[in-house]
């Protein structure tokens, strides 16, 4: 299954000045938002009320929020456990300012009887199981984690590609991965939308992701550089990118229809990811064809980078 002829010819290299220079664009750009915007954190890193309630009948989820958002707590955070009856409501103090006490804390009392009292008048089997409050030191930590999670990411697939491939391989596709993460962050920033567990998900997720398409370009460079003796390197590139161009396209396509059905059919609590995939899906695919090959070319990639080494082994030297 084929979108575009295997053997076309669309010189992506000639591009590249006007490519890299609008990636190099949305990094400072991306760069810029978080700084000065930030990230719109969720409930997860900014602690808050954690509460179970279970019904004697099963309840639709969206009938629960509604009842809050009804009832003034309208960023509570609401998902079904494990069935239909029983729920996790989550949300910040500061949507109930009467149950912040004049030292700061929270009263629990109150506010889960707050909370109650909008889902009775909604539904009146609705039954405490159990609350909690999650502090901004649990979240703090959580960010970091999160941090260092996409950071050791990066660096294992470095450090993938540089045995697998060769350095040069190794620099350009990091590269790439950086440049996706914070452009995908960047426009997370600019609309502002909420950044939880789910969103942080699926931002490790694009990381993957993306690399999945830059190592199928570079399989691509490495064999043609192998099979074609005469050819120079931006011919190489340009003709992996042709070469692998309809895979590249048909797969994101796929994956962004998958992704689009999740918004769709799957509710709010998947929302995030899927909004957050769907971006990574863009930047990471348009980052493989007009970004990472001419990383590399700038990089001095070349033939002998990719030979098999032939002097211990005599049988290596027959091989093309």
């Amino acid at each position: 299954m084929e979108i575009f002829n295997h053997d076309s010819n669309i010189h992506f290299l000639g591009m590249r000045k006007y490519t890299v220079g609008l990636a190099i664009l949305l990094m400072i750009g991306s760069i810029a938002l978080i700084a000065t915007r930030g990230l719109n954190y969720g409930l997860d890193f900014t602690g808050g009320v954690s509460m179970l309630v279970n019904y004697e009948q099963p309840v639709e989820i969206a009938d629960v929020r509604g009842a809050l958002a009804k009832g003034g707590f309208e960023g509570a955070v609401v998902q079904s456990l494990g069935g239909t009856r029983e729920v996790s409501i989550r949300f910040q103090a500061k949507d109930d300012p009467e149950a912040i006490q004049a030292n700061g804390t929270v009263n629990l009392d109150r506010v889960s009887a707050d909370v109650m009292a909008k889902l009775h008048a909604a539904r009146p089997d609705a039954k405490l199981k159990s609350r909690d409050f999650v502090s901004a030191q649990v979240g703090a930590e959580l960010k970091s984690d999160g941090t260092w999670a996409a950071l050791l990411v990066i660096l294992g697939i470095m450090a993938y590609l540089w045995i697998r491939f060769e350095r040069r391989f190794a620099i350009a596709a990091v590269a790439t991965e950086i440049h996706d993460t914070l452009v995908t962050l960047g426009v997370i920033a600019l609309v502002q939308r909420e950044f939880d567990m789910t969103v942080l998900a699926s931002v490790l997720a694009v990381i993957g992701y993306s690399i999945n398409d830059k190592v199928v370009v570079f399989d691509r460079i490495r064999e043609l550089f192998r099979l074609a003796r005469k050819a120079e390197p931006e011919e190489i590139l340009n003709r992996s990118i042709n070469n692998t161009l309809s895979r590249t396209i048909i797969t994101s396509l796929f994956t962004g229809i998958t992704m689009g059905a999740m918004w769709l059919l799957g509710g709010p609590a998947v929302h995030g990811f899927a909004i957050t995939m769907l971006i990574g899906i863009v930047v990471g695919t348009l980052s493989s064809i007009f970004v990472a090959s001419p990383i590399l070319l700038w990089l001095g990639v070349s033939k002998k980078d990719l030979m098999p080494v032939t002097r211990d082994n005599p049988e290596l030297a027959r091989r093309p």
